[in-house]
């Protein structure tokens, strides 16, 4: 059980001023108007407007959403790409006091539909190339009362069966710019997403305005933001708030680009931006910059990247791509964990000075692969399976269980869950790791894929990025799957270089592995794909791998 607070000497500070999320925008405005944000249309032309123009736009589509019906406390979805819109919707919604759904466009119709209707959906803002997403849920959806259509044609140009249906842009065009924000206070929902990664149905995250205002101060921080840096919104915005980068850097005042519409087989569209806005900060999972990087192989002319900071999450990044990155363009990619269940940001992996000083270049590029330090704010500990903490010496596994002020403490509506929970208010991350003396996490796996064969462990995410780190390999993934007598093996996933793919084979991998895994944890199978199953947020889909491969050794 949690002990509760003891009250000191009473404070002269204003406590009861209320960390609204609206007020950073409010601020954006006013100290750094003029910065620029950036909104990339589908056929490449760009849409540039500034923060008080921003504003203004946000301030008519909270009194817009007003005049509809939207109240305090209603929930309103977003099926958006990363534009100007969803932007826009990020402080318009919650400005107001609704509550802004972020809703995943790449899951499946019931899954989609049981998280509308679990949230009790009032309105839905829908991006007219997702009208066929939200016609293929309506008919289960009862309590959504209109759709809002993101466009810049006229409603009488779009073919739907959606009822009734609004115009965002006439609906912006028609308000008031004066609006008077709700005093709401900060315990108050600001939006939700709801998780995939757990088992069964999707369960809600429901984050607090001040959840997400001091989430923002830390990842400004810790992401080493100023006004002069330019952010690119490589991560989706319906998945755990866009990383809480959008929030990010309105309050320090960066410039901010969005993408909009971008499809990873093209990217050359997606890499343009780096250079012709001139990024400095960025945020992604690796499934996303390694064909990135793997386009930039391909310039004559490489971008001089040098200074940029791009935060990597949702797997482990490799150290070939980490090293590809810094060599080729002079980017580094920083290494962060998190979870939707943590706004998402946990750890930050940045090298500590006296570090720079003890460790080696080859030392230096092996501690870049763990997953980094707490950031301060938080709790953070390692307990094994009797919950007790381990010893921290990078070696002792146990399951990572994380509280803090960002850290959801419970899911919405959700029976049964609340054995993720410990008694004295920590998450059970799920996740097994290693924590060192500096306090370095190192994830091993998800608790639920390690391999255990023959009684031992093996680790998944280790053998994932040594293979990775094979010249030949572009994309490698591995799970565990029945043994009839070793209980589990291994099996390698493995998404050869376009260059290779006629000449690397079973054996190159399996020796390319026996420097530095044990014999009796090396695979027997290892099987070339040209793409690797992924879930709707980038990372590998252990649950289809394990069903595609479960009688392999049977």
């Amino acid at each position: 059980m949690r002990t509760p607070p003891i009250m000191g000497f009473p404070a002269t500070s204003q406590d009861d001023y209320q960390l609204n999320v609206i007020r950073i925008l409010q601020h954006a405005a006013r100290s750094f108007g003029k910065q620029e944000v950036v909104s990339i249309r589908p056929d490449g032309t760009k849409l540039r407007f500034t923060y008080q123009s921003t504003y203004d736009r946000v301030k008519k589509l909270g009194n817009a959403l007003s005049a509809m019906g939207a109240e305090i406390g209603d929930r309103i979805g977003v099926l958006d790409w990363n534009t100007h819109r969803h932007l826009e919707a990020y402080f318009g919604i919650p400005g107001i006091g609704s509550v802004l759904l972020l809703l995943n466009i790449r899951l499946a119709p019931p899954d989609l539909s049981y998280v509308v209707n679990h949230a009790e959906t009032k309105f839905i803002l829908v991006d007219e190339t997702l009208i066929p997403i939200a016609e293929a849920i309506a008919g289960q959806c009862d309590t959504v009362k209109g759709y809002i259509i993101l466009t810049d044609k006229d409603l009488s140009e779009i073919k739907t069966s959606l009822s009734p249906v609004y115009s965002y842009e006439k609906l912006v065009a028609e308000a008031d710019e004066n609006i008077q924000w709700p005093e709401l206070d900060e315990k108050s929902a600001y939006g939700a997403c709801y998780t995939t990664g757990t088992t069964g149905r999707p369960k809600g995250v429901y984050y607090s305005h001040r959840n997400v205002y001091l989430h923002a101060m830390t990842i400004g921080t810790n992401a080493e933001m100023t006004s002069n840096d330019c952010f690119y919104q490589l991560v989706p915005m319906f998945h755990a708030l866009g990383w809480g980068m959008p929030q990010a850097t309105f309050l320090i005042g960066a410039k901010y680009v969005l993408p909009g519409m971008y499809n990873i087989a093209d990217l050359g569209s997606l890499a343009e931006p780096l250079v012709s806005e001139g990024v400095t900060v960025s945020a992604g999972a690796p499934a996303l910059f390694m064909p990135m990087l793997e386009y930039i192989r391909k310039l004559d002319k490489k971008p001089d990247l040098k200074g940029a900071r791009f935060l990597s999450g949702a797997s482990e990044p490799s150290l070939a791509l980490m090293k590809d990155y810094f060599k080729l363009t002079g980017a580094e990619i920083v290494h962060a964990y998190g979870a939707t269940e943590t706004t998402p940001l946990v750890t930050i992996n940045k090298l500590k000075p006296w570090l720079a000083e003890d460790l080696s270049e080859d030392e230096q590029w092996d501690l870049k692969r763990k997953q980094g330090y707490p950031v301060v704010g938080l709790d953070v500990k390692i307990v094994d399976h009797e919950e007790k903490e381990v010893p921290y010496d990078g070696k002792s596994p146990g399951e990572i269980l994380i509280r803090g002020p960002w850290i959801t403490g419970s899911y919405y509506n959700a029976p049964g869950s609340e054995n993720q929970f410990t008694e004295d208010g920590y998450w059970r991350s799920g996740d097994a790791g290693t924590m060192d003396a500096e306090g370095y996490i190192k994830i091993t796996d998800r608790v639920k894929d390690l391999i255990k064969s023959g009684g031992e462990w093996i680790s998944s995410v280790d053998m994932e990025n040594e293979t990775m780190a094979h010249h030949g390999v572009l994309e490698a993934a591995v799970t565990g799957v029945v043994h009839p007598k070793w209980e589990e093996r291994p099996v390698v996933l493995v998404v050869p270089r376009e260059t290779d793919k006629q000449t690397l084979t079973k054996e190159d991998i399996i020796e390319h592995l026996a420097k530095k895994f044990a014999k009796w944890q090396l695979p027997e199978a290892v099987i070339f794909v040209d793409a690797i199953p992924k879930t709707s947020v980038g990372k590998f889909d252990k649950k289809v791998i394990r069903e595609q491969y479960k009688n392999i050794y049977s």
